[in-house]
């Protein structure tokens, strides 16, 4: 619980400084814009283009039963929000992305560090390398197949193309995947001003993060937070578990998923709903709820594993 703490408060001091800086006006609404801005067209490419090209060994299974699990909770998320609770399409996304999505990377790595040490981070970083390239861009053409769900489904598919092409994010999985597949290394310096920069996105992320807490209506959204965070700390890691058990993952492998599938919803979901307009109110309180919820369920899980 005492590393819980640590690996945590952080992340909830950023998010209470930024709530503090919109509240307080320390800041003009067009400043935080201005960082959303600077998140989603530089940083979170860098932190994307540099864990494209890292390699990953000998996670291939780990990863495969994790996002096996991260696929099926949002495609269950997507349907629930679609017929249970009656959302649009683009706050549906939103839903589902925020089920799925978890903060592997803030969270996950000190954790998994501490519980089991450089082999269990040789397999936590097989997920953390394709986590943001799998589920992001997929967040990304749902919330663009919602902007143009009016028109013709010719156009739809062709504004949704374009857009998906034109997207930082994507443009950043797409080049990473293309140096890495061709076997080029990156220089020393261009690696390094992606770390640089890369690692400014998650805290720029949380403090925009708690800025927006200012906006949303806790009476409207915290039931629907609840429900999507018993999605992410609940259903998807029993999921990957069973998933895990059935491959016939060794314990160390099996217990690195299981708990990276813990995780509470990461930052960069909430960033996402806002770039998009679509429940960003919504996704602001899941982070907040489940990262609040996820000392208990994470302490729980470590003990089991």
């Amino acid at each position: 619980m005492f590393t819980l703490l640590n690996v945590v408060a952080p992340i909830f001091a950023l998010i209470a400084i930024g709530y503090l800086a919109a509240r307080r006006k320390w800041m003009s609404d067009e400043a935080l814009r201005g960082m959303t801005a600077f998140v989603f067209t530089l940083a979170m490419p860098s932190l994307l283009l540099l864990s494209a090209t890292t390699p990953h060994p000998n996670g291939g299974a780990t990863a495969f039963a994790f996002f096996s699990g991260c696929l099926i909770v949002y495609a269950l998320a997507l349907l629930l929000s679609r017929f249970g609770l009656r959302m649009r399409l683009s706050e549906g996304g939103t839903f589902a992305l925020n089920a799925a999505y978890g903060n592997t990377g803030m969270i996950g790595v000190p954790l998994v560090i501490a519980a089991y040490g450089q082999a269990g981070l040789a397999q936590l970083l097989a997920i953390v390398g394709l986590h943001s390239l799998i589920l992001l861009p997929l967040g990304t053409v749902v919330g663009e197949l919602a902007h143009s769900s009016r028109k013709p489904i010719g156009q739809i598919l062709r504004s949704t193309i374009l857009s998906v092409l034109k997207n930082p994010i994507v443009i950043a999985v797409l080049l990473g995947l293309v140096i890495y597949q061709s076997g080029l290394e990156l220089p020393a310096v261009v690696r390094r001003f992606l770390d640089m920069t890369g690692m400014a996105g998650p805290p720029v992320a949380l403090f925009c993060l708690g800025a927006s807490l200012i906006h949303f209506d806790a009476r409207r959204d915290w039931p629907s937070a609840l429900l999507c965070t018993a999605l992410k700390l609940l259903l998807l890691p029993l999921l990957v578990w069973l998933i895990g058990w059935l491959l016939g993952l060794p314990r160390l492998p099996l217990a690195v998923a299981v708990l990276a599938a813990g995780m509470p919803t990461g930052a960069n979901a909430f960033f996402l709903a806002r770039r998009y307009a679509a429940g960003a109110d919504r996704s602001g309180a899941t982070v907040l709820l489940s990262t609040m919820l996820s000392l208990g369920t994470l302490a729980v899980l470590l003990a089991l594993l």
